[in-house]
């Protein structure tokens, strides 16, 4: 009998869960940033072991909502918290234990559901110092287990894949072998549109850009046409003013094209096929503090 079943990847922003949803799974299914709260929706990477499998589900950075956006995040993470065997709440090495982990705990303690503590980054200090924050995070709570990983060098991300396949109930397994995420492709592929948005920006401009795939349809090949398909993607890029607009595009365009190639890299990786690649960079005023618009983006 195998084991199976739903891991939750909490913590506040830039903990490094969507790097260590990626390195678990063993490639990028989650957007990664030096931007905290890059991510805004539950990703789920599929993790397959010898005698297992676990669902990591990924999660928005847990903080202080200024937004409409930011209360709807907080509310996704909470979701998710009942509806997983188990949560790991994720605690950066080189960072103090703060506030805001004191207030994920009790929100984990609330949903009743076991949780374990993953010590993140811990390629940033040293021996001692992650001796000394381990020994912090044992205090803090009773944790289950207690693991420090690097998802950026690699160092204990198979035993902390062993350990969390061994804790999941006796199951048989949840999705066919070589599958490594569930999420419809237009969101992941709008996500490596925003990626690709965000490197080189500033200030508050990460935090209001919002991409939505309006159109994505296969080309008709030509009869004997040896060449992999080739997909048309239409996408808007929303920003929230006219300024950013014109950040987003640059200079002639150039920056926008920068932006495109670089996504439309990603994409063809993701889909094994050539791809066209059409963005279009649209203002759509205050769009995380108002409903119509935050529902029309998904959220």
């Amino acid at each position: 009998m195998t084991r199976a079943g739903f891991v939750s990847l909490v913590g506040r922003p830039n903990a490094g869960k969507s790097t260590l949803t990626n390195a678990l799974v063993g490639e990028k299914v989650a957007i990664t940033s030096a931007r905290p709260q890059t991510t805004r929706r539950v990703i789920r990477g599929i993790v397959n072991r010898e005698g297992g499998q676990v669902i990591l589900v990924d999660t928005p950075g847990m903080h202080r909502p200024r937004t409409l956006l930011g209360e709807r995040l907080n509310d996704l993470v909470r979701q998710t918290l009942g509806d997983v065997d188990l949560v790991a709440l994720c605690l950066p090495a080189n960072e103090t234990l703060g506030p805001g982990d004191a207030y994920l705990l009790e929100e984990i303690k609330n949903s009743r559901t076991p949780v374990i503590a993953i010590v993140t980054k811990s390629d940033l200090v040293t021996r001692e110092q992650l001796a000394e924050h381990l020994v912090e995070v044992a205090q803090f709570a009773a944790f289950t287990e207690i693991i420090p990983v690097s998802a950026a060098t690699g160092d204990n991300v198979q035993h902390l894949a062993d350990v969390l396949v061994s804790l999941m109930e006796e199951s048989p397994i949840l999705y066919p072998e070589g599958e490594t995420i569930d999420e419809p492709e237009r969101i992941v592929v709008a996500e490596l549109i925003r990626e690709a948005a965000l490197e080189g920006v500033r200030d508050e401009l990460p935090h209001s850009i919002a991409v939505l795939v309006e159109e994505m349809n296969e080309r008709p090949q030509r009869k004997g046409d040896k060449r992999p398909p080739l997909i048309d993607i239409h996408a808007d890029l929303y920003v929230e003013r006219d300024s950013q607009k014109g950040i987003v595009i640059g200079a002639k365009g150039a920056r926008l094209k920068e932006v495109g190639k670089a996504a439309r890299e990603e994409i063809e990786k993701l889909l094994a096929c050539r791809v066209y690649l059409d963005i279009h960079v649209r203002v759509a005023k205050e769009w995380q503090r108002d409903p119509k618009l935050l529902r029309r983006l998904g959220f």
